[in-house]
């Protein structure tokens, strides 16, 4: 079994910094991929950044030059960090962790309980 935990969302004013937790535990032996999503209140949930297995990441236009995401290999997390918050930042955020388990299998985790970010004007 594979656990996942976000953490540090909150309310800022816009303009305002938050930086958001993910860590894993349990049977894995590597993290593939890391994945942040959002989903704002009568939206879909969207891909706001990916962390490849090299480190190499991706950003989705809407955040590029506001948000930085990272991981740290050796201890099963990663982050995201956020500046130049926007209200339409406002949602609740997850992480999706793609790993390879003790038994070389590859998977993904189930949906943590995410973690709100709430931007006010």
């Amino acid at each position: 079994q594979v656990q996942l935990v976000e953490s540090g969302g909150g309310l800022v004013q816009a303009g305002g910094s938050l930086s958001l937790f993910c860590a894993a535990s349990g049977k894995i032996r590597s993290i593939n991929a890391v994945e942040w999503y959002r989903q704002a209140p009568g939206k879909q949930r969207e891909l706001v950044a990916v962390i490849g297995n090299s480190g190499s990441t991706h950003l989705v236009d809407s955040v590029k030059g506001r948000f930085t995401a990272s991981r740290d290999n050796a201890k099963n997390t990663a982050a995201l960090q956020m500046h130049s918050l926007r209200p339409e930042d406002t949602a609740v955020y997850y992480c999706n962790v793609h790993y390879t388990g003790y038994g070389g299998e590859n998977r993904a985790t189930d949906w943590g309980q995410g973690t709100q970010v709430t931007v006010s004007p």
